[in-house]
């Protein structure tokens, strides 16, 4: 058998395995993702200028990571263009006071907070019709603040509450690659950078008061299958 008899046997045994994109077509995928906050919080300075310096400048509020389950539906527009509307169910993570130097607060557990960030973004794949499909893609985020209430446990303000004051819409920037199997089965890898912001305040003496101005804004890694329809 000569070489080129040969790689065509080998192309021909390796085409039926690509499930290759077109316009139109449905993929469902369903990945488990680590959601890593990249926040940025101002507590002790604005605390300092609220609520009676309670608390150094190097305070901050932390945000715990969180592995969720995500589902996620694509369109193609055309065959390198395709829509993602990611549908993740709400993460809960932990809310903190870190960095905190004096004695009247301290560092301390909040609580926790539920995040529901559906996500849509516009995607350019580069290999559409091969087994290795990398794309990026830019997008939308709305995030709704659920359970928003937190408490301050113990030192000074204990028994104070606190809460997310708004919902956050935001930006999406994403980077993936989808490798493509037999009967329309993929598998995909995938990072996201979500902007998230909020407000945060404190019920002291009757009065709620803006304590932080708080970037979340996560990274979203995750991994998981999916099937073109």
């Amino acid at each position: 058998m000569n070489k080129s008899v040969l790689v065509l046997a080998i192309a021909a045994a390796f085409a039926p395995m690509l499930a290759q994109a077109e316009a139109g077509d449905w993929v469902v995928r369903a990945r488990a993702v680590n959601v890593s906050p990249n926040e940025d919080s101002k507590l002790g300075r604005t605390v300092n200028a609220n609520v009676a310096n309670v608390m150094t400048p190097s305070a901050e509020l932390a945000v715990s990571d969180k592995v969720i389950p995500e589902l996620d539906i694509s369109y193609y527009i055309t065959k390198n263009v395709a829509a993602e509307l990611i549908l993740a169910l709400g993460t809960r993570h932990n809310v903190s006071i870190q960095g905190d130097a004096l004695a009247t607060v301290g560092n301390q557990d909040l609580g926790s907070v539920n995040l529901l960030p559906p996500t849509l973004t516009l995607q350019w794949h580069f290999n559409p019709d091969q087994m290795i499909d990398p794309y990026v893609g830019a997008g939308i985020n709305y995030t709704n603040m659920l359970d928003r209430n937190l408490r301050i446990a113990s030192g000074a303000l204990a028994g104070s509450k606190i809460k997310i004051d708004s919902d956050s819409w935001g930006y999406a920037l994403q980077a993936g690659v989808d490798v493509n199997l037999k009967d329309g089965w993929l598998i995909n890898a995938d990072v996201k950078y979500v902007t998230i912001d909020t407000d945060v305040e404190l019920r002291n003496n009757g009065t709620w008061t803006k304590i932080d101005s708080l970037d979340i804004n996560p990274w979203v890694v995750g991994i998981g299958i999916g099937k073109k329809f």
